[in-house]
């Protein structure tokens, strides 16, 4: 009998159960490394040839600025050492900054051009700290770069080394004029910019102290010791008027600094000879003065006010 194509056929129990019951499907195997032969020869453990090391990425002197502006940070004596060392570093880190000088032009354009050429925002402003109308002056030139957002009291004289039995009285007055007051005023008109009773934006000042403020300068400058003792004291009463004002006001204390600081006092041999009295046995860098300097500028220092923070390798 020819079976009929178009009927129901019974269903397979074995299908029924394949499909109840699927077989598991192998494990898929990963590949891994090859192994190569045994190589009885080679085996024997080898001496490791030592890796050479890769060269040391060069550090440009000023790196690219990123896009974004943090506002305009205006530096007093910026043209030369740690202030231009604070310039440059503020320019990384994206503020627009005004590059303020007293005399030397030249070494303030110097810095303003690095700046540029890295892509930054600066501006060379002349003006001598110690003269109140001078200082308006610089924050009103300043005004084209944007909004204040800080300060740094860097300009700073030592008068030269002279003991108190020495002291000139004109150098003295001059010395206070620009260490302290200088700072005052400056201060004075960054407060009227950015205190938020006043309409403005908030921001930070951060004045250069020294660690002569504490260990006195005998036999070489207790003038200099004391403008800057006066700068301590300004910076934390200062700190506590307009803390709830936003604005936070710090002071930076640099200890024994490679810069032409010492050439100017006279004795640009004085790092050398008294870096075996610093616990690190070194002079201090512009450059680490100033990353201390944007620490304190920066929303990672947002409840540091009134701090004197000392950057002297351990003295």
């Amino acid at each position: 009998m020819v079976p009929d194509p178009h009927a129901v056929q019974p269903p397979d129990p074995a299908a029924f159960r394949r499909l109840r019951h699927p077989r598991p499907a192998p494990p898929r195997r990963r590949p891994g490394p090859r192994r190569r032969p045994a190589r009885p020869d080679l085996d024997r453990a080898q001496p490791r040839r030592p890796q050479a090391r890769r060269p040391a990425r060069r550090q440009h002197h000023l790196r690219g600025v990123p896009a974004v502006s943090r506002g305009t940070l205006i530096v007093t004596g910026g043209g030369r050492g740690i202030g231009a060392a604070i310039c440059r570093r503020a320019a990384q880190a994206g503020y627009a900054v005004a590059v303020n000088y007293a005399a030397d032009i030249h070494a303030a354009r110097a810095v303003v051009d690095e700046i540029a050429g890295a892509g930054g925002r600066a501006l060379a402003i002349p003006g001598d700290i110690a003269d109140e109308g001078a200082v308006a002056a610089l924050f009103a030139a300043a005004e084209v770069l944007g909004p204040l957002a800080g300060l740094v009291n860097n300009a700073g004289i030592t008068g030269g080394f002279s003991a108190v039995a020495d002291l000139d009285a004109g150098m003295a007055a001059r010395v206070l004029a620009v260490n302290v007051l200088g700072t005052m005023i400056a201060c004075r008109e960054a407060v009227r910019r950015l205190a938020h009773s006043r309409g403005g934006p908030g921001g930070a000042i951060v004045n250069i102290s020294s660690r002569a403020a504490e260990t006195g300068g005998a036999h070489e400058w207790v003038h200099y010791a004391a403008s800057k003792g006066a700068v301590n004291s300004f910076t934390i009463g200062l700190a506590r008027e307009v803390a709830d004002d936003g604005i936070r006001v710090n002071a930076v204390a640099p200890g024994l600094i490679d810069s032409d600081l010492h050439a100017a006092a006279g004795d640009p041999g004085r790092p050398a000879r008294m870096a075996p009295l610093i616990p690190m046995k070194r002079a201090g860098t512009g450059e680490e003065v100033a990353e201390a300097v944007l620490w304190l500028l920066s929303p990672a220092a947002s409840y540091v006010t009134g701090a004197i923070l000392n950057v002297g390798g351990g003295r």
